[in-house]
């Protein structure tokens, strides 16, 4: 910290700035953990938690409809936040997600193992999509992962299509909870790149 504020002179905003292994520090309300999978701050989520314990206090003397109207724009606000949001595909350099898996020749046998399991099958409704509206069908590139409810709206689960799995192992690394598990699939399969 001394030769960026002697040598360089520049202004440092000391409750703001350290020098600290990456998961001990927070940026906009994230924290980025040792493996490399970003989450929702614990003191962000403290604050949240604080807030909805305000605006829902007992003695506050508001009638229940316009309790449940503050806490509804208060959650909708933070979890637009904290929502990661990916530009719709341009079709020049950006392309939908089933296009870039036609591109990619991607094969698996019918009969091969699954190669995409879940240790526990109930964490992406009960946690993942509670908290973080179900990252799994945004970060996967190939759209593996889809949030699937009933046809009232009711009951969502989440359907693995691992045929459309491109090997790039990014849900085994970037699932907050750490739930999936990737095993090598059977030789000869996944995506097949001609020109490469």
């Amino acid at each position: 910290m001394a030769s960026v504020t002697g040598k360089m002179r520049l202004r440092v905003n000391r409750q703001k700035s350290a020098v600290a292994l990456v998961e001990e520090r927070k940026f906009l309300g994230c924290r980025l953990s040792n493996t490399g999978s970003l989450a929702i701050a614990p003191e962000s989520l403290g604050r949240m938690k604080d807030r909805i314990r305000q605006i829902t206090r007992r003695n506050w003397g508001i009638s229940l409809g316009a309790m449940i109207a503050q806490v509804n724009a208060f959650i909708t606000g933070w979890a637009m936040y904290f929502r990661i949001e990916y530009p719709k595909p341009d079709g020049v350099v950006s392309f939908d997600r089933l296009s870039s898996v036609f591109i990619s020749n991607t094969n698996h046998e019918e009969d091969q193992p699954v190669h995409l399991t879940l240790k526990d099958a109930s964490v992406p409704v009960a946690h993942n999509l509670a908290i973080y509206d179900a990252p799994e069908q945004r970060f996967c590139p190939a759209g593996v992962y889809e949030i699937v409810p009933e046809d009232d709206g009711s009951n969502p689960r989440l359907q693995i299509n691992a045929q459309n799995c491109v090997h790039c192992k990014t849900c085994d690394i970037k699932d907050p909870t750490q739930n999936i598990n990737w095993i090598t699939p059977e030789g000869g399969g996944g995506p097949n790149y001609p020109n490469m």
